[in-house]
């Protein structure tokens, strides 16, 4: 999952012998392709992560030729990404984390159940791991799936400090395949990341290289008329915004990588045809969501966050950043394909390659034109328009306002058709993508001055494929296809509800939730130990937002009953209403934040208390 290089120096003083056997013991009944068979004897050389045999990890820092450029990436092992760790569940891990580093570093354990000391937040779970020392890690696996490991110090991540983590299942796989490849996407920054938030504070949109402009006025003008192009762009300038404002670091800043590699030099899979190939894809970028598909192959997600979900067929899906997604493919043809990862703003993508035989190409797909933010995503009552509920015409609440029932059984009646395909089934054509349903309106508490608008009109977006992807013509997966296979719904109903806002300040690039940074933040958020609790978001910024809850799971209310699925990490589209669920089983501190890195690090962050 490194580079090429960087997994041969891992793996050259291994025998044959030793190859073999990791290859069994990670096989589990798959065929395991030579990269994945490097990547498995590079981690048997630092040890295989049990109180036998710890894990040893290496942080430093590495020069490295990406996409064309000598660059500085912080490594683990050597590796960009890190070595790939694989472990089974019930099994003890054990990892010493060595910072060779200038500076204090972490790994967090990205959606793994574990003791709060274990979760790797400096400040939080425990006081980070200063240069020159070691830390070990060490707690039991209780879970399987598809996750991943990244720094929680310094925006490291973004230079390089991440990596993959796979968990195989105590009982029988319900996902049979032939092989299978993990796919870590990631944004690299070849340059301080504290400078690049001085920019971003001096200029929040400096990035953005698709502004409006007087040619495109006149544009809008001839499309509808001066006075509603005009009205258009005071409305926009009111929130500190432009339609364009799709992410807040391009592809101008970024070099969008997939397994460590640019699309220069693209990584390769192989498979062959007829074989069911199972894709591990997860999104290790640190501010860049991405939409995957692979032109000419339909896939079947079946596993969402490291959860088995029922199998539901897609064209195209939108991963938000810290989001996982597992996908079976099965090509039966006898040509390569190109695995397209194109950033949500289309400034720039990352590509893999998949094909029988080495050294084939595929055609790689052009970016399609950048899309624009709508007055759905701007939340003004004067543009509700399609859509609207009886939530519309009732008056104002008071306070925040509650979300409807409907809303929180994730009821969405126009995407009915689209809310389960079945066992890899799938519609005949893609349904209609209009905005979401009204659910409520927002109350007359404007979060402060750290906050620059409110969604006057909150909708229920989980049946809407992401931003950029309503009109692309195929299947896309949505937050209402996600219906979770385990029979373990804790049916008591919730006890209370905590409602918080996301909200931010773009010209001063500030992010909060309720309008305070986390500097500014009361006491942590109280949870009661063995308590179930509704936590209700409400996205008050014009920016997609993919929020995460440490130590405890969240099961998004997306209409499925006593299937709704159990997430790490929750993407919430601006001016959408959404809630999850909460058993809080896990006593101690918890990280609770935006994982936009430069978001969290900027104020968009809280700890939630256990016990």
């Amino acid at each position: 999952m490194g580079s090429a290089d960087g997994v041969k120096r891992e793996a050259g003083g291994l025998s044959r012998r030793a190859l073999m056997q990791w290859g069994g013991a990670l096989g589990l009944g798959l065929a395991v392709s030579p990269w994945r068979a490097l990547q498995a004897a590079a981690m048997s050389a630092t040890g295989s992560g049990t109180p036998e045999d710890p894990l040893d990890l290496r942080i430093g820092e590495q020069h490295l030729a990406i996409d064309g450029r000598r660059v500085t990436a912080v490594t683990l092992n050597g590796q960009l990404p890190g070595p790939l760790i694989r472990l089974r569940e019930g099994q003890d891990f054990v990892a010493r984390v060595h910072n060779h580093l200038d500076e204090p570093t972490s790994i967090h354990w990205h959606g793994i159940l574990l003791p709060a000391g274990m979760d790797g937040v400096p400040g939080v779970s425990f006081a980070g791991i200063r240069p020159g020392t070691t830390f070990t890690y060490r707690f039991p696996i209780r879970q399987h799936g598809t996750y991943w490991y990244h720094s929680h110090s310094g925006m490291q991540e973004q230079r390089g400090h991440y990596g993959a983590l796979i968990i195989d299942p105590a009982e029988p796989d319900p996902v049979a395949c032939e092989r299978e490849h993990v796919v870590v996407l990631s944004d690299f920054l070849p340059t301080d990341p504290h400078r690049m938030m001085t920019r971003l504070k001096q200029q929040s949109d400096a990035d953005n290289f698709q502004k409006p402009t007087l040619l495109s006025l006149v544009d809008e003008a001839r499309q509808s008329s001066w006075r509603a192009a005009i009205r258009n762009r005071l409305d926009w300038a009111a929130m500190r915004m432009n339609p364009s404002d799709i992410a807040d670091i391009t592809g101008h800043s970024y070099t969008y990588l997939l397994n460590g590699q640019a699309s220069d030099a693209p990584w390769e899979g192989r498979f062959a045809p007829g074989e069911r190939v199972r894709l591990r894809i997860i999104n290790a970028a640190s501010m860049s969501y991405f939409n995957v598909r692979i032109p000419g192959l339909p896939m079947t997600v079946v596993q969402a966050d490291g959860q088995n979900v029922a199998p539901v067929t897609v064209d195209e899906l939108q991963i938000a950043v810290a989001e996982t997604y597992d996908v079976v493919i099965a090509p039966e043809v006898d040509r390569a394909y190109a695995l397209f990862a194109e950033s949500m703003d289309r400034s720039g993508y990352a590509c893999g390659v998949l094909s029988p035989r080495p050294g084939q190409r595929a055609e790689v797909p052009a970016l399609r034109a950048p899309p624009r933010r709508t007055m759905v995503d701007m939340g003004m009552a004067a543009h509700a328009g399609h859509g609207a509920s009886s939530a519309e015409s009732g008056p104002a609440h008071p306070g925040h306002a509650p979300i409807t029932a409907d809303a929180h059984a994730g009821h969405v009646p126009d995407a009915a058709s689209h809310a389960h395909h079945g066992a890899g089934a799938a519609p005949s054509s893609p349904p209609d993508r209009g905005p979401g349903p009204i659910v409520a309106r927002h109350g007359p508490d404007t979060h402060g001055p750290g906050n620059t608008g409110i969604a006057e009109i909150q909708r229920n977006r989980l049946a809407e494929p992401g931003t950029g992807l309503t009109d692309v013509g195929h299947r896309v997966l949505v937050y209402t296809d996600l219906k979770r296979l385990a029979h373990d719904f804790d049916d008591r109903p919730p006890a209370r509800e905590i409602e918080l806002h996301l909200t931010g300040h773009m010209t001063r690039y500030l992010w909060s939730f309720d309008g305070r940074k986390f500097s500014e933040a009361p006491e942590p958020i109280p949870f009661r130990y063995g308590e179930r609790l509704r936590l209700v978001l409400v996205n008050d910024t014009m920016m997609e937002h993919p929020i995460h809850l440490h130590g405890m799971w969240l099961e998004l209310e997306n209409g499925q009953g006593r299937h709704i699925p159990r997430k790490h990490t929750v993407s919430v589209k601006p001016a959408e209403r959404l809630s999850a669920l909460i058993t809080a089983d896990a006593p101690g501190d918890w990280a609770f934040h935006c994982h936009l890195l430069y978001h969290m690090d900027l104020g968009m962050f809280r700890i939630v208390r256990v016990g």
